[in-house]
């Protein structure tokens, strides 16, 4: 992997840390992870493993430093890199697919995916949840899908536009 993109893969994942920890818990101390948008964006602009491997790392790593989430921490790291595996893996397999179709549909399956791993993981890590695991489903992850694919939507154009002028993309 080249330095530039993994200064890219670490600048965005940056960024997504700052929008993380800014963003208000919603439901018992879980908030939306707009940090996976940018673990997503970072995929889709480099889906080699060892990019995903970087950001699924990074991801899970600011993600645990700023969860509020009881059992977050370790849930964090695991859902990360899984989920980051997973969308690689998916990006990779559909090389010809219209990426404007693509980026909306992998990023809401990816934070659909991402949720249910961060919940089963926090609820083995715990014991039990603070409320059912389909209430903070139905409650944090389903709208938090639906947020990230609208900026993932668009920041993959904005991202895209920036750096056409940078390098090939």
């Amino acid at each position: 992997m080249k330095l530039r993109e993994s200064i890219l893969t670490a600048l965005l994942m940056a960024i997504g840390y700052v929008l993380h920890q800014v963003t208000p818990p919603i439901v018992a101390g879980m908030r939306p992870n707009f940090l996976l948008v940018m673990l997503f964006l970072s995929i889709f602009i480099n889906p080699k493993p060892a990019n995903a491997l970087l950001a699924g790392f990074l991801g899970g790593v600011f993600a645990a430093l700023s969860t509020t989430f009881p059992g977050g921490q370790i849930a964090n790291i695991v859902d990360e890199l899984i989920t980051s595996q997973v969308i690689a893996l998916l990006v990779r397999v559909t090389p010809n697919l219209n990426r404007q179709i693509a980026v909306p549909i992998f990023t809401l399956l990816g934070t659909m995916i991402s949720g249910a791993i961060f919940l089963s993981v926090a609820m083995i890590v715990v014991g039990a949840l603070p409320t059912a695991f389909s209430t903070l489903y139905t409650v944090v992850v389903l709208p938090t899908a639906a947020i990230n694919t609208v900026v993932g939507a668009i920041l993959y154009n904005l991202a895209r536009t920036a750096l056409r002028t940078v390098v090939k993309f």
